[in-house]
């Protein structure tokens, strides 16, 4: 394993960010319903996806703009547009 500070990573742009700086965020539906917390980021060939955990496991496919509408480090909220059942 190799690992370094996150104080010793690049800076990057604005709107974009680390995976890492994802886990523990609140994900939301539009519509306000809870669909957990990030608890992990993977890649997979079409597109990344965001899993939750809460009442439940999610996975939803991260694609800005699409599914993924906001991700505010504010509040700690990431906006989803997706339906899960």
């Amino acid at each position: 394993d190799i690992a370094i500070p996150h104080s010793d990573l690049p800076e990057i742009e604005d709107g974009s960010y680390y995976w890492a700086d994802l886990e523990g965020m609140r994900v939301v539906h539009r519509d306000g319903t809870e669909l957990g917390r990030v608890a992990y980021l993977m890649e997979t060939g079409a597109n990344d996806v965001l899993g939750t955990e809460g009442e439940r496991e999610r996975r939803i496919p991260f694609i800005a703009e699409k599914v993924i509408l906001d991700v505010d480090f504010t509040t700690g909220v990431i906006s989803v547009d997706w339906e899960w059942d």
